[in-house]
């Protein structure tokens, strides 16, 4: 087995929260640091350590005052700002894209072009650096059309503008906000998926996939939010229109990868929605996902080190084993997120009971007395032998809460047949 090691993970949400619970159960961990963590992580043995996610400079005396052994960077802006360069260049490892992979999230044109040079299947595009450009061609997506933030949005800057009037006002809007750059696309329709891809230069493995549901409310209503909740597996989703997935997205995309001298170490994830002419990229992201990353973590047989540390050292990937269950998680929320999340609200002591877990995001105080630090605060997990006992068992948990100034979807799962 080797020596035990530390480890260090970038991060305090949910997200992170599970990277971390999964890497501090692995045999070859001695200690998982979070940087900045939460207090929800000390009910998992990981040791939050009090250093914003964007020190980088304090994150790297740190991992070589612990004997950090490599680091997992959660967060997106991070990547995009050069994290992984910062502790490249200190003599450091980092799983995590570096500055210039990053762009395939940092902005939407960059990832639009990458996908047209290596003929990675998307919808019809084009990206405007004015609104006058913008208003002039907005008709030829047709209605609705998706309006996109070119930048970082935490997983909200995107519109999907029902007619015109709607789309110049969007378009508008975004640009006296201050965007530089917008991007137009037809909107697809079909059924969305998150697929998540482990890469080592050219060899890659696929991860658990997971459905997320972006909309704040009940029947995805409402506005986008960075997700209210995620189940895994898909009952849904044909194995054969998986593989084409990963023919027609994932090859080409590892292809591109490689032929840009990219030397992407990390994860990559792929949005796809299914269309009638086969799956289309909805966008990427270069890290995983929150929540998915909280119901995909548990399902995995194979241990996240082993396969990080061969990534990070160019050694053979590890096969990826899944287990044989299922898991499905449901955000609870500030009320007003996310367009006014409450701060500060107490919500007491939750309750522990058998089957379910909880992953812990922005809450504050202590474990006895939890408040709320504002958008979503912690997902409530279980995993089952079936999708359906996983639900009933999440939302048995969640109806005897009371938390007035909190809010949950009440049909995560709906579209694998739940509800």
């Amino acid at each position: 087995m080797g020596e035990q090691v530390n480890v260090l993970v970038v991060g305090e949400g949910g997200r992170e929260f599970a990277i971390a619970r999964k890497l501090q159960a692995s045999p070859r961990v001695k200690q998982v640091y979070c940087a900045p963590g939460n207090v929800g992580m000390t009910t998992i043995g990981v040791q939050p350590v009090d250093i914003a996610e964007t020190d980088f400079a304090g994150l790297i005396r740190f991992a070589k005052e612990h004997q950090v052994a490599w680091t997992f960077v959660g967060p997106e802006d991070c990547l995009v700002d050069g994290i992984v360069d910062d502790f490249q260049a200190a003599g450091l490892q980092a799983f995590g894209p570096t500055a210039r992979a990053a762009q395939l999230e940092g902005s939407k044109d960059y990832a639009l072009s990458f996908m047209d040079n290596y003929e990675v299947p998307t919808a019809q595009h084009a990206s405007y650096r004015d609104q006058t450009s913008a208003i002039a061609n907005v008709d030829q997506f047709g209605f609705p059309v998706v309006i996109k933030e070119n930048g970082l949005a935490g997983g909200k800057g995107v519109v999907i503008a029902p007619d015109r009037i709607t789309a110049v006002r969007t378009i508008k809007e975004m640009f006296d906000q201050g965007q530089s750059r917008l991007v137009l696309e037809e909107c697809l329709q079909g059924p969305e998926y998150s697929m998540f891809v482990l890469l080592s230069d050219d060899q890659y493995r696929i991860l658990p996939i997971a459905q997320d549901h972006k909309r704040a409310l009940d029947g995805d209503r409402g506005p986008n939010t960075g997700g209210m909740g995620a189940y895994s597996p898909l009952p849904q989703l044909d194995p054969t229109d998986r593989q084409a997935m990963i023919d027609t997205v994932v090859v080409p995309t590892v292809h591109g990868l490689v032929a840009g001298n990219y030397h992407y170490h990390g994860i990559l994830y792929v949005g796809l929605i299914l269309t009638a002419d086969g799956p289309k990229v909805i966008e990427y992201n270069v890290r995983l996902g929150d929540p998915e990353t909280q119901v995909i973590l548990p399902r995995l047989a194979t241990d996240l080190f082993d396969l990080v540390d061969a990534a990070l050292n160019d050694q053979p990937l590890p096969a990826v084993k899944v287990k044989d269950t299922a898991c499905l998680g449901v955000v609870l929320a500030s009320k007003g997120y996310p367009n006014n999340p409450l701060h500060g609200q107490s919500l007491g002591q939750l309750p522990q009971k058998t089957g379910i877990s909880i992953d812990y995001a922005n809450v504050s105080g202590d474990m006895s007395d939890l408040h709320g630090a504002g958008g979503r605060l912690l997902m409530v997990l279980a995993q089952d032998s079936s999708l359906k006992d996983a639900h009933d068992r999440v939302y048995e948990y969640l109806a005897h809460l009371d938390e007035p100034e909190c809010f949950y979807r009440h049909d995560i799962g709906a579209k694998a047949g739940l509800n």
